[in-house]
């Protein structure tokens, strides 16, 4: 008895396995990206503090603002998961509190400062000349201000900025000292780009500025946009935790890790859990962060091959069987 084969059905086959796929380019630095197992154990982490900072007020039943007088200065319990702090505060309900507060201080700084240096950056290299020589002028003025001093200043609540809750006016000052490293090297590579020819062609045309800048410069520079995206978030939380370490950033009743840390500093004998609990998170979240931004330039780096290759799809052959 012989199997009988289509043979419309074995070439529709063969071209299938002949046949070039074109996959895209954001699909490769997705596929490269999860093939670095380091870089999606980072993903998972923060993907796990950010989940935690929004629910995990539901872990326990107490929150910031409620003392417990029967539990002060106590270490972790049924009752209190991380413990209490010596005016009887659940940590747990700060621990939630403090991650939510550095997390968004970190989006919002990393989000906003490279739209910033990338419209700004872009600007200088498109229209040159004495726009860019003013700009750039501007910016190394000022790159040369002390941000510590300025920070200290403004979170004194002098001016009309003490009506600002704490941590938004810290973003503020962040915002304003984050954008302009990224600017520099962002006009550098937009410089480049304007002798393509195909910006060239747009300039020609008589395409506006605008979305010469938009639809050609930005979107080229991606790559490295996205990388300074994860570096912001952990500039500034980083700067967030030393600003409150010291005394200048964060003032309570607001709640941040860097306050939660710079408060148990001087009792780590004595109440332990205070101080190493809120810097575990603390290295948890900007450690994350650093093993993703890691997997994203090795999967924005073509050449790079520390990720390894993808494997070759093997070739499958037609086979026909005779009785």
């Amino acid at each position: 008895m012989t199997n009988i084969i289509d043979p419309i059905a074995e070439i529709d086959e063969a071209r299938v396995a002949d046949q070039d796929v074109v996959i895209g380019k954001s699909r490769i630095i997705f596929r490269r990206f999860m093939r670095n197992r380091t870089a999606v154990a980072g993903l998972f982490i923060f993907l796990a503090l950010f989940l935690f900072s929004i629910f995990g007020g539901f872990l326990t039943s107490w929150d910031k603002d409620t003392l417990d007088p029967l539990n002060i200065g106590m270490p972790p319990s049924p009752d209190h998961l991380l413990g209490t702090t010596q005016a009887g505060i659940d940590l747990m309900a700060l621990i939630v509190d403090g991650t939510r507060t550095s997390i968004l201080i970190g989006l919002i700084v990393g989000g906003v400062s490279v739209l910033i240096s990338a419209v700004y950056g872009c600007t200088m290299a498109f229209f040159g000349g004495k726009v860019d020589a003013t700009m750039l002028f501007i910016l190394e003025a000022l790159i040369m201000m002390p941000a510590i001093l300025v920070v200290a200043v403004a979170t004194s609540g002098s001016g009309g900025l003490k009506d600002l809750p704490s941590w938004l006016l810290l973003v503020v000052v962040l915002l304003f000292f984050s954008w302009m490293g990224t600017a520099r090297l962002v006009r550098s590579l937009a410089m480049s780009l304007m002798q393509r020819d195909y910006v060239k062609a747009a300039t020609y045309m008589g395409v506006p500025s605008r979305r010469i800048v938009w639809r050609h410069l930005v979107p080229n520079i991606g790559s490295l946009l996205v990388l300074d995206f994860t570096r912001g978030i952990t500039g500034a939380i980083l700067a967030e935790v030393a600003f409150s370490f010291i005394g200048i950033g964060i003032k309570l009743p607001d709640v941040s890790l860097g306050v939660l840390i710079g408060q148990a500093t001087g009792q780590v004998s004595s109440f332990p859990w205070m101080f190493w609990v809120p810097l575990t998170v603390m290295f948890l979240l900007t450690g994350s962060l650093a093993m993703m931004n890691d997997g994203l330039r090795d999967a924005f780096d073509p050449t790079s091959s520390s990720i390894g290759r993808a494997k070759q799809a093997k070739p499958q052959t037609a086979k026909k069987t005779t009785k």
